[in-house]
């Protein structure tokens, strides 16, 4: 059977990251996470107190960095390494969150990230999610989605992941930092989140996370028959 690529990618919080491991483990295709990649980078530059309002500072501070994905057999996932370190839990923290952006914007750890992303790729059969995997990554994937959902129904799926880790925030800061996300990814002049014309849209607002993967996977074995 054919491999393909699938380029995901869409607003904070609507559920690519887990749909994308789904639908990768279910296909047997390779899992990943550019948003950890990016995760990764601000948790480092945080933990090291590199000024963020100095892009140099930022630019230079990428060689010491290190990023890799090790699968975990135990819990059955793919988990962020930087420097070594497991940092899949630190990255998911609001810390991180509410500076992201601000790090991915700049054109130097895009074109870093992109370059490694990419030669992840190179052999197909990768499902990848980000903010500009159609548009930058894999223009050429053979399917390329665009998730989105309510910024409400964002927000609270987002409280619901932090209270399983024992971090409590309100539901109106969390909705204030995914819009903001939303405002700087969409508007950066590096690598903005975009709909690419031949990527299919998918609201998840009223779909169960079952439901979400099962049209996700639809639609890549209608794809990849047709290869």
């Amino acid at each position: 059977m054919a491999k393909i690529n699938i380029a995901i990618d869409g607003l904070s919080g609507c559920g690519k990251s887990s749909t994308a491991k789904a639908v990768a483990k279910t296909l047997g295709y390779k899992f990943i996470d550019t948003g950890a990649m990016y995760r990764a980078v601000t948790l480092y530059v945080l933990n090291e107190a590199v000024d963020l309002t100095s892009k140099e500072s930022v630019i230079q501070a990428l060689e010491q960095i290190t990023i890799d994905f090790r699968y975990n057999q135990e819990s059955q996932k793919n988990e962020t390494f930087l420097n070594g370190q497991n940092v899949e839990e630190e990255i998911r923290s609001m810390r991180v969150a509410g500076s992201v952006s601000q790090v991915a914007a700049i054109k130097e750890v895009r074109v870093a990230m992109v370059a490694q992303q990419q030669q992840m790729g190179k052999d197909k059969g990768v499902v990848m999610d980000g903010r500009d995997i159609g548009s930058v990554v894999f223009p050429e994937a053979e399917l390329k989605l665009f998730m989105t959902a309510s910024t409400e129904v964002r927000a609270k799926r987002r409280q619901a992941e932090l209270r399983e880790k024992g971090e409590e925030v309100a539901l109106d800061e969390i909705m204030k930092n995914l819009e903001e996300r939303d405002r700087i990814d969409s508007t950066r002049d590096e690598s903005p989140l975009i709909k690419v014309e031949d990527a299919i849209e998918v609201d998840t607002s009223n779909l169960l996370f079952e439901e979400q993967v099962q049209k996700v996977l639809d639609l890549a074995l209608q794809r990849i028959e047709a290869e």
